[in-house]
């Protein structure tokens, strides 16, 4: 079998947009779509999504046009020396650019072997528990009322995008945990990396005596040492972002160095299924455990639901909601049932359908080996 066509495309769709943090804007997303076509017309499809403060992002599509040449005449399922070939030798590259190459090339390796891609990592289980992960809000109110509806609909963890300015937030909490006293709910708390040390503290202290489940992102994740600070003095799990630390040496030295409770990454930040492997490979070996990120866009949730199912050491699917901004361009999707998890598509590869012409219709970028 031999790769014969390579499509590139960025998706701009018009849909609701959010924002994460008080101080950045409400973002454009961007899916990033990869079909790798071959010999025998079988076709891979990977993507990753970006999210940008005034226009929709290109950059991510024409990295990967330079590695076009790389992939034509290659066999797909020699996936360990196109990643070879693929790697930068000097300057870096952008992470998700070989990521979404490496999803498409395994979701090809799932249609040929008849498997879903879980079922190719190893995976046991075919659900997970998921958690309700919100955008901002303009005031607490609409979150109290927010949670009301997810938990209506089977949700029982919710996890808070919110102000990032620990005032507001703490009196987000403490709102929260009023209303919702129960036990049966689990609440988390991510601010963006925007806290100090001192603040960061402050705030993990009040989130643990209100009983919150995890506190994710109170800082960069590159500052490890005040990661540990926080690990040392806290008990309520830490969490980085999962964004910065994106090379698989880096992140081993992390989770060795203990900065954090739990680990955080997802399947397009480490270079796809093969590096998110790895990288939950080295978060067993620590026996910890790794909070997949599975936010955004339909096809990148399914490449991460894939990856916590082929592993036991993820214990909820993140559901980006309101549902239908990040549905766009699919006619199948992903949605938490009323039991309060997510089920793992049973078709081959990453078992999804695409409406492309849906897609077609958003592309403000594309990019054809054969144009």
């Amino acid at each position: 079998m031999k790769i014969t066509r390579v499509e590139v495309r960025a998706v701009g769709p018009t849909v609701t947009r959010y924002t994460w943090s008080h101080d950045i804007p409400e973002q454009f997303m961007t899916n990033t779509i990869v079909r790798i076509f071959t010999d025998t017309g079988l076709e891979g499809i990977g993507a990753v999504a970006n999210y940008t403060s005034y226009d929709y992002d290109r950059y991510t599509a024409e990295t990967i046009r330079h590695m076009i040449p790389i992939l034509i005449g290659r066999d797909p399922l020699d996936r360990e020396s196109i990643r070879q070939a693929l790697w930068p030798r000097v300057f870096p590259l952008v992470p998700g650019a070989i990521a979404a190459i490496d999803i498409a090339l395994w979701d090809l390796l799932g249609k040929f072997e008849e498997k879903p891609i879980y079922k190719l990592l190893g995976g046991t289980r075919d659900r997970i528990k998921s958690y309700a992960s919100t955008p901002m809000f303009d005031e607490v109110a609409a979150y109290l009322e927010f949670v009301e509806q997810m938990i209506s609909e089977g949700f029982t963890a919710i996890k808070f995008h919110c102000w990032c300015d620990v005032e507001r937030d703490m009196e987000l909490a403490r709102a929260v945990r009023q209303r919702f006293d129960s036990s049966d709910i689990a609440f988390m708390l991510d601010v963006e990396n925007n806290y100090d040390r001192e603040t960061a503290l402050r705030a993990g202290r009040e989130l643990q005596d209100l009983g919150f489940a995890w506190f994710e992102a109170p800082l960069f994740d590159y500052d490890l040492e005040g990661y540990r600070e926080l690990t040392e003095q806290l008990d309520i799990s830490i969490l980085p972002s999962g964004n910065w630390i994106q090379d698989l040496p880096a992140f081993g030295a992390a989770l060795r160095s203990r900065a954090w409770s739990v680990a955080r990454t997802d399947v397009t930040m480490c270079g796809g299924f093969t590096g998110g492997r790895q990288a939950m490979q080295m978060v067993d070996a620590e026996g910890m455990r790794c909070e997949i990120m599975s936010w955004g866009f339909t096809l990148v949730a399914a490449a991460n639901l894939h990856l916590m199912l082929g592993f036991n050491n993820c214990t909820y699917y993140e559901q980006a909601v309101p549902y239908e901004s990040y549905e766009y361009g699919m006619k199948d999707v992903i949605r938490t049932q009323p039991d309060g998890h997510v089920y793992a598509p049973q078709g081959p590869g990453l078992g999804l359908e695409v409406d492309w012409e849906a897609m077609q219709a958003a592309t403000i970028h594309l990019i054809d080996s054969d144009a």
